[in-house]
């Protein structure tokens, strides 16, 4: 069956966004994998690889509006757990931890470039 194998992020400062996810994924039980001829590949558990990359262009990167990447977390906990991380590497807050219509708890926050990251943790997707 088809899944997404990996997302790109663009960034305008590539060391210090892998700065950034250098310490994100290490708290996600991922890690920093190889690098590419634009970018950094990165392993976020078990699920798609993450890309920090600058763009392809050679323009600015910018962040795409209503474009998000939704991380799925193993644990309720985990949600607080990891905003707050990401809060502590600069990152900003878009929307704090809690519940969302009945979903599951969710968490959301712009990295270091403005890129959109939602975190959740729900059960209708464990079933």
């Amino acid at each position: 069956m088809p899944a997404i194998g990996y997302i790109c992020l663009g960034t305008n400062d590539f060391d210090r966004a892998c700065a950034f996810y250098d310490a994100l994924s290490a708290e996600l039980g991922g890690k920093r994998l190889f690098p590419t001829p634009h970018g950094q590949m990165y392993r976020l558990g078990s699920g798609a690889m993450l890309m920090v990359t600058r763009p392809y262009d050679k323009g600015a990167a910018h962040p795409g509006n209503g474009t998000m990447l939704a991380i799925n977390l193993d644990a309720q906990e985990d949600v607080a757990r990891i905003h707050a991380k990401a809060l502590t590497l600069g990152a900003t807050s878009e929307g704090e931890p809690g519940p969302r219509g009945g979903f599951g708890d969710f968490a959301y926050f712009r990295d270091l470039d403005g890129n959109k990251i939602a975190l959740f943790w729900s059960e209708r997707g464990k079933k």
